[in-house]
């Protein structure tokens, strides 16, 4: 089972794969919050679950390899989000980082210098607006498409699952716990050699708590938190925004 959830905040696209190689279980760890149950049987019940939750919390690396070799750096997402698309939080980019609050259908990122840099350098005087945005709240329209996705909850656990074959086959393994949350194991090595285990709350409802992966081109692990807790962002004051469309309509006048 993985999740991808496509991060194109001009910096690049994030993949959030999940799942990390604790052993494969035999089915005969302890399963006692679930007894009854198969380990796929759990695993849907948890992504059901996942996605009816109202917000949660998800804080996610992935080292990417690809073009970009396996020195490529590690994209790091901390971010909340609800079912009404309010979100706040951070992505980063090897040394380079930018926040992000979406609230009123209105998306704001705030980016160092760096980002702005990386962000622009194919921009048709993007050298001229990277002084005007660096460390300010940029405005964009919430459809815009370097965002687009980004603060959809659901669409991020949907691609959790859009492979659901990823997800059959599981075996059960013991419990632990992730964050002081105990969860049960459950775990699958794919014909490449990938390892995946999906935690899952053994407690109230049976969110998603981590997801990992070992053994593949792309290790990564994201872990997922404060389930219905308010996500509230604020809209930064008017004198703390920039708009980005307007910057770049002046600059190519210039």
């Amino acid at each position: 089972m993985r999740m991808r959830s496509a991060i194109s905040v001009t910096v690049a696209a994030a993949a959030l794969l999940t799942v990390a190689g604790c052993g494969d279980g035999d089915g005969g760890g302890d399963a006692k919050p679930f007894a009854g149950k198969s380990a796929d049987e759990i695993a849907a019940d948890a992504v059901k679950a996942t996605e009816q939750a109202d917000s949660m919390h998800m804080k996610g690396t992935v080292r990417p390899s690809g073009s970009a070799g396996a020195s490529g750096s590690p994209v790091t997402v901390d971010l909340s989000v609800d079912q009404r698309k309010n979100c706040t939080g951070t992505i980063r980019n090897g040394d380079t980082s930018a926040d992000i609050r979406h609230t009123d259908a209105t998306m704001y990122l705030r980016g160092d210098e760096k980002y702005w840099q990386n962000a622009l350098k194919k921009q048709p005087g993007g050298e001229k607006i990277v002084p005007k945005v660096a460390d300010k709240w940029v405005k964009a329209p919430a459809d815009d498409a370097m965002t687009q996705g980004l603060c959809d909850k659901q669409g991020l656990v949907a691609s959790m699952d859009e492979n659901k074959s990823e997800r059959t086959g599981m075996k059960k393994g013991s419990t632990t716990t992730v964050d002081g949350a105990e969860a049960i194991r459950l775990t699958k090595k794919t014909a490449g050699g990938e390892t995946l285990t999906l935690y899952v709350a053994t407690e109230g409802k049976p969110y998603i708590l981590r997801t990992t992966s070992s053994g593949g081109e792309d290790p990564n692990t994201a872990t997922f938190s404060d389930y219905g807790k308010p996500v509230r962002p604020q809209a930064p004051e008017a004198g703390e925004t920039v708009d980005l469309e307007e910057l770049a309509a002046d600059a190519q006048k210039a």
